[in-house]
């Protein structure tokens, strides 16, 4: 019998080759990396502009939040501390290989991403609380309508989550891009800031709707997050939401009010809430976000309060129609929201620590979220949530460039007067 086709052989030798490597492939080990996209990794929110990043930059999977006491004083500290954070923020938000040092000393990086960082969507969102401005040259130059963060009815706030001179926003694609660029904030700036406290946030991805739209993600109730939001990429309505007006402080302008709450979720009691009550409390229809008087649409749907004058449908103490009633005169409270979802294990008492990582940014503190915090008050949802930390900070103006740097202008008016 004749010797085996030689094309034969090399073509059965290659299907093998391709075989092996594809096994290879589908075949991983138990301590392989789970597989990253280089190509998300590789993309970048620019850092330089008119407004700092992350206000209405679209919300990517994780967040954190930390408050600061700054130790610096003079001016000349407080600036080279803006100088030297703006430097970190550019460089971290961008990307790059990171410099190697002579091994004797302690490397310049934490090597948590590795010798090259990844840019991963990353933006770095710095605000100054009320407090940062009792220091001499700046307690004239305070924001028209920053406070301290005040405690409501329903709050239990826990002094040592509360509060802060500054705060700094991290939000990126993955939780370690925002905790590499925590620990190198910590690091390049110990001799100016002491960290008061941090909170990691994270929200789920969701598959786009059939019509290709990206539904709101959900909370910890189970219930879509944010369907009322207004459109962040209409430019005139940031100009009359979210930018601070010609009333403030010079330096002030083209920032924003920052409102940071941390609300804890009693996410045992809500499981056991009946859906018709949770969906009552809400003013929603829990698995589309569809409002009560209108259980068929979506969730970008408005609902009409005025067909329901007596609260037939959607309940009036209901969450959505307190925190607007959609009138003429609530146009003047609409917020900005970018909340995260967190998890901290659990309590003494056995019960889970989730809830809400809320963020909204607004014009004017008193007429967004303090507004619609006091219609809320007393709301029936209160028996399921416990606000326990957070703070109100001002976002100064972006970074126009190279030269320049976060809260320059500040600086600039404290060394004029």
């Amino acid at each position: 019998m004749a010797g085996p086709n030689r094309r034969n052989i090399l073509l059965g030798l290659g299907v093998g080759a391709v075989s092996a490597v594809s096994a290879r492939a589908e075949t991983r080990n138990v301590d392989d990396a789970p597989a990253g996209h280089a190509e998300t990794a590789a993309k970048s929110v620019p850092f330089y502009g008119r407004h700092q990043a992350g206000i209405v930059t679209p919300r990517p999977a994780a967040g954190i939040v930390a408050a600061f006491d700054v130790v610096a004083t003079s001016l000349d500290d407080l600036e080279r501390m803006l100088k030297a954070l703006t430097l970190r923020a550019a460089f971290l938000t961008q990307g790059g290989k990171v410099p190697t040092r002579d091994p004797k000393l302690p490397p310049a990086d934490s090597g948590l991403l590795g010798p090259v960082i990844a840019p991963d969507n990353l933006t770095i969102t710095l605000g100054f609380g009320a407090s940062f401005f009792d220091r001499d040259g700046l307690s004239g130059l305070m924001p028209a309508r920053l406070e301290r963060m005040a405690q409501f009815p329903n709050d239990a706030l826990e002094a040592e989550m509360c509060h802060g001179d500054i705060s700094i926003q991290f939000c990126a694609n993955l939780q370690d891009t925002n905790i590499h660029a925590l620990r190198d904030v910590v690091k390049n700036l110990s001799e100016f800031l002491v960290l008061r406290w941090v909170i990691e946030g994270t929200v789920p991805p969701v598959p786009p709707a059939p019509d290709g739209s990206t539904p709101s993600a959900r909370n910890f109730l189970g219930f879509r997050d944010g369907s009322a939001n207004p459109d962040s990429n209409d430019t005139a309505a940031m100009d009359r939401i979210v930018w601070a007006g010609a009333d403030e402080p010079d330096w002030a302008a083209d920032g924003s009010y920052q409102v940071v709450r941390i609300i804890r979720n009693f996410v045992e009691r809500w499981d056991r809430t009946a859906l018709s009550e949770q969906e009552r409390i809400m003013g929603r229809i829990k698995h589309s976000g569809a409002p009560m008087d209108r259980p068929d649409a979506g969730e970008r749907d408005l609902p009409d309060f005025a067909a329901d004058p007596a609260g037939d449908k959607t309940a009036m103490d209901a969450h959505i129609r307190l925190a607007n009633p959609r009138d003429a005169a609530s146009q003047q409270n609409l917020i900005l929201r970018r909340p995260f979802n967190y998890s901290r294990g659990a309590v003494r008492n056995g019960q889970l620590d989730q809830g809400l990582l809320f963020i909204c940014y607004q014009r004017d503190l008193q007429a967004g979220f303090i507004t619609v915090q006091n219609r809320l008050n007393g709301e029936p949802l209160e028996e399921y949530i416990k606000p326990v930390g957070g703070g109100y900070f001002f976002v100064p103006p972006g970074v126009s460039g190279p030269q320049d740097y976060l809260g320059a202008r500040l600086i600039a008016e404290a060394r004029r007067a």
